[in-house]
């Protein structure tokens, strides 16, 4: 099971390496409203370079893994331990995806405040989740990878991985601030979740690192680009549901953001 532990040592390290992007003190309450470390909306927004790297790695290797030949060879030796050691196969992944996300919306409705209010929090994961979409959907038909079990050619990159770091990337966002411990909380979520995909023989390595680095990039891009669609969306705008559609794992969605 060494591929295995190394996959989930590279996922711990997202972590560790996200850890490093925040520029506050970790001593900071569970329960502060308001942090005197709180970024400044102009740090928070605006685009940083640095927080590529990792995404664009992930990417990479990703993409590495359909061409390069020692590469795919974990791809492959991976999936046979897995099978040696004949692992139950769970479908917890089809629901830990979410959790991250979910745990922010549950503490902010006991009082444990993150970054943004309702509305602006609504418009951002919406935003991350719509992004993901659209670069997992177009390029899972493009590359048409064919799954371990067999069952279609949509393997890469991993949506439900795609997914579990966006949440995990967007609960870091909103509480890094307040408590970096609290912040971190997601990624245990979304390394179980890529870990599993390849344990219920779903999807290679390789597909499940490409869709951590779509998930952080997109979470990345929503931050970035919430300025210019918060100003969209506002005045006049602010008083009509903003409906945005999604689709993943051959699943039509609708995320519905309303004004209360």
């Amino acid at each position: 099971m060494k591929t295995i532990i190394l996959t989930t040592m590279v996922c711990l390290l997202f972590a560790n390496l996200a850890s490093g992007m925040h520029h506050c003190s970790s001593r900071d309450t569970l329960f502060g409203n308001e942090s005197n470390n709180l970024d400044s909306l102009d740090k928070m927004y605006k685009p940083n370079y640095k927080t590529m790297i990792i995404p664009s790695l992930c990417i990479g290797y990703g993409i590495l893994s359909l061409t390069n030949p020692r590469i795919k060879e974990i791809n492959s030796s991976t999936r046979f331990e897995i099978g040696e050691h004949s692992l139950s196969h769970i479908n917890f992944d089809n629901y830990t995806q979410f959790v991250p996300g979910a745990l922010v919306y549950g503490l902010n409705a006991i009082g444990i405040k993150g970054i943004h209010g309702f509305r602006d929090r609504n418009l951002i994961l919406a935003t991350t989740l719509l992004i993901s979409t659209a670069i997992v959907t177009p390029t899972k038909h493009l590359v048409s990878e064919e799954r371990p079990d067999g069952s279609n050619n949509l393997s890469f990159p991993s949506g439900h991985t795609a997914t579990a770091f966006a949440t995990a990337h967007f609960m870091f966002r909103e509480y890094r601030a307040h408590n970096l411990w609290l912040s971190l909380l997601g990624y245990p979520f979304a390394i179980f979740t890529g870990t599993y995909r390849t344990f219920n023989d779903k999807h290679w390595v390789g597909d499940v690192v490409a869709g951590a680095g779509i998930g952080i990039l997109s979470t990345e891009l929503a931050y970035w680009s919430f300025p210019k669609l918060s100003e969209l969306f506002s005045s006049k705008r602010e008083k009509n549901p903003l409906v945005l559609p999604y689709y993943q794992s051959n699943k039509l969605g609708v995320a519905c953001i309303l004004k209360f």
